[in-house]
């Protein structure tokens, strides 16, 4: 366990989100002080750090919650709000690599996430959250690109039993998205969207109703073993407990106390734009089923419409702080796909930190006795981060469920650590380039 600060954490503002603006009030907690005792300290107020606390304090014990910031400061407050039963590897190469077994526990696992959303939603009655399972297309930009997505979706159906997806011809993908440019895509039923800042600050609310205390702006600058358990020490208190989970994904660098994860994880910085309300006429042109969207390349764009706004994101930004680059990029690639968005100003744009992994998946599980972690949710956190907070409480209790690949015992540092940066950016130029090229 590490002393020390990495990053200043004060005074850092919330992101210029449109979550962030359409978001309910915020619930005001209060800055820890002094000490308290706990069974488990939980650093990070996120969607892993709150449905942890959840499942903990429902099993009878006491937690605590410990943020750097705000709750929903990180990425639960900064992503696209998708919903979605998957990983960045897909169930076929786990198949191919792990086998069958493998490959069938992770799809359960996948799908287990996205119903582990609407049970918190309907626990805690989080009607602002406006969760939907109305499914997401993914859109082909050309007919390679389907014919892997058919193949894909075809092979789901023959090996792991998903009767879900249906095939989408290129008049299908346009009555979806309101867009000529696609050749065809794949519907997947079982997705869906949610206002990501209002489901976290929810979660918050409930698990705060709950009795479990929750900091706001006490970061944890020094972790340390003391007797049988662990001291958690913030500027102005500590909190002493049995066991310690951290849940800081791309923000563990804000202290040293949880610095040591950064060196498992790619922080790859993802942007998102949001335009004004749409006239009625266009909003009822473009996506009018209401689901989310993918295309088929490498530096995936994705999209979908909430409350007559195109919200537009993707990967592809660089450096530490928000890039007009980045936007102007998002932007270009928005209008490529719908014209008539053209002359339709920007009103958001904002961008966070997606933890992307060596092997493209979560991990989760204890590192010793008293630690805890789970990280590296690779771009599709919002569920997977929700039912981690479940098997978090499972190890708690002494427990050792089945996590498949997502067992941190398989967790690998980054190799050449100080040169992951220019590394991003080397490969993320050659996705685009192939992108540019259409392979």
């Amino acid at each position: 366990m590490s002393t020390g600060m990495t990053r200043d954490w004060r005074a850092l503002p919330p992101a210029n989100s449109l979550w962030e603006a359409t978001a309910e009030p915020a619930r005001a907690f209060p800055v820890m002080s002094g000490e308290q005792q706990a069974d488990v300290v939980i650093i990070g107020a996120g969607y892993t750090g709150l449905s942890a606390a959840h499942h903990i304090a429902k099993s009878g014990l006491s937690p605590v919650v410990l943020e750097a910031n705000r709750p929903g400061w990180g990425a639960s407050g900064r992503n696209g709000g998708v919903i979605t039963a998957k990983f960045r590897l897909s169930f076929r190469e786990i198949d191919a690599v792990h086998g069958r077994a493998v490959a069938k526990r992770m799809y359960e696992i996948a799908h287990e996430s996205t119903d582990m959303v609407e049970e918190l939603v309907s626990e805690y009655g989080i009607a602002s959250a406006n969760l939907t399972r109305t499914g997401q297309v993914k859109a082909a930009h050309n007919e390679t690109t389907l014919k892997a997505a058919i193949d894909e979706a075809n092979w789901m159906a023959r090996e792991m039993g998903s009767a879900e997806t249906r095939i989408l011809d290129k008049h299908g993908v346009r009555d979806e998205t309101g867009s000529d440019i696609f050749v065809g895509g794949v519907l997947n039923p079982g997705s869906g969207g949610i206002h990501p800042l209002n489901y976290l600050r929810g979660l918050a609310d409930g698990v705060a109703r709950r009795g479990v205390p929750i900091f706001q702006e006490s970061p944890v600058m020094r972790l340390r073993r003391a007797g049988d358990g662990v001291v958690a020490e913030t500027p102005q208190g500590a909190v002493r407990a049995k066991q310690v989970i951290i849940a800081t994904n791309s923000y563990s660098d804000l202290t040293g106390a949880t610095a040591q994860m950064q060196r498992t994880l790619i922080p790859f910085r993802s942007a998102l734009i949001a335009t004004e309300k749409l006239p009625r006429n266009l909003a009822g042109k473009l996506m009018p089923t209401g689901r989310t969207y993918t295309e088929t390349k490498r530096m995936m764009r994705w999209f979908r419409m909430v409350n007559n706004r195109v919200i537009f994101g993707g990967r592809g930004a660089f450096g530490k702080q928000d890039s007009q680059a980045a936007f102007d990029a998002l932007r270009k690639a928005m209008v490529g796909i719908f014209p008539d968005l053209a002359e339709v100003p920007l009103e958001y744009k904002w961008s966070g930190l997606v933890a992307m992994t060596l092997d493209s998946v979560p991990h989760i599980g204890r590192i010793d006795d008293r630690t805890l972690v789970s990280l590296g949710y690779n771009g599709a956190g919002v569920a997977m981060s929700s039912l981690m907070g479940r098997y978090l409480a499972a190890f708690v209790r002494g427990e050792r469920p089945d996590v498949g690949l997502l067992d941190v015992s398989r967790m690998k540092p980054i190799p050449f650590y100080p040169l992951r940066e220019p590394a991003v950016r080397m490969v993320a130029g050659w996705y685009q380039f192939l992108d540019a090229i259409g392979r």
